[in-house]
């Protein structure tokens, strides 16, 4: 149950902001990191923190005609043009996965592979695998010619802007927002768009968040916690290549690799057949599933977010047109 007390007052609005974080940062326990679970969360979070602050604006009484409405349009457009860029980077997995389920289908056909039914595995994978070194140099060229443009660095006034008072403290609020939205943009684009792992989080926000955690701003500990700790698992990653970091993603290329291994395995040590078992052409399907259920519930998700960002930017502008023919009569 949403605490009204988060959107009747700045200051609630900030402890809502801190306890969504600190959240988030406990749930990497429970979820392998960069998973389909948990970045469903992170964009959950994005969407609950972006819709509560709509419901705070209304409960500030903000002047009509003042600069705020300009701020927040500002940041609403950066949050459309992020999750562009997210559905971009998702959608290319698409082909990827209907693929790799073909070749999960045509498996079940076979137990025994002698070697010219292995061969057309073995080019099939190859074929699938191409496929994903091509959509992922793409994401690459998305993340280098877009995203710089999001500024997604921390902003270095954003503890003085965030205790100020201008607009009744929703500067302060936007300043806040604008931080914790470049934060989360982030973690989703490593595991769905591109990620060069161990750089992505580093220097974005943490050396900000340091002398805040000094200055004894709650929400930008959380902020620099939750990005640290982003950091230190991602280090974690075995393999340590750039690309998109997607666990379910990283998991079903792991297992292609090892289908083509097997299947190679025939050539190469002049066997006459291959025996695969079933749990391991099973296992193949359900990573493919995974990975196929994943990205499209991310997909409708963003879509979702799309709508609502819509609504939100239309609800403020109402709001202040209502507000002037009101002060006109």
């Amino acid at each position: 149950m949403m605490d009204p007390s988060c959107t009747s007052s700045v200051n609630g609005f900030y402890n809502f902001l801190t306890r969504g974080l600190e959240e988030l940062h406990c749930s990497i326990l429970s979820h392998s990191l960069l998973s389909v679970q948990f970045l469903l969360k992170v964009l959950s979070s994005l969407q609950s923190f972006n819709s509560q602050l709509i419901i705070l604006v209304h409960n500030l009484h903000l002047p009509v005609g003042e600069k705020w409405l300009d701020e927040y349009m500002d940041e609403s457009s950066r949050l459309w043009e992020a999750c562009h860029v997210l559905k971009s980077g998702t959608s290319g997995m698409e082909n990827y996965y209907l693929s790799a389920a073909n070749i999960a289908s045509s498996l079940e056909n076979y137990h025994h592979f002698d070697r010219q039914t292995s061969r057309q595995v073995v080019r099939a994978i190859v074929g699938c695998q191409r496929e994903s070194v091509g959509f992922e140099e793409d994401n690459r060229s998305l993340m280098e010619t877009r995203v710089e443009a999001l500024s997604l660095r921390l902003d270095g006034n954003a503890l003085a802007e965030s205790n100020s008072n201008a607009f009744n403290g929703f500067r302060g609020v936007l300043y806040a927002m604008r931080n914790v939205n470049s934060l989360l943009i982030t973690i989703l684009l490593a595991g769905l768009v591109y990620c060069w792992p161990g750089s992505i989080f580093r220097d974005r926000v943490y050396e900000e968040g340091q002398q805040h955690m000094m200055l004894g701003s709650a929400l930008m500990v959380s902020i620099a916690r939750l990005q640290q700790r982003m950091e230190n698992e991602s280090n974690g990653i075995s393999d340590q290549r750039p690309g998109i970091m997607l666990y379910e993603f990283r998991k079903a290329k792991a297992t292609m690799e090892e289908m083509k291994l097997e299947m190679e395995s025939v050539g190469d040590y002049e066997l006459s057949e291959v025996l695969l078992h079933d749990e391991k052409i099973e296992n193949l399907k359900n990573c493919v599933e995974e990975l196929r259920c994943g990205v499209e519930a991310i997909i409708g998700q963003l879509d979702d977010f799309f709508d609502e960002i819509v609504e939100g930017r239309k609800k403020l502008v109402d709001m202040c047109t209502h507000h002037r023919s009101d002060k006109a009569k």
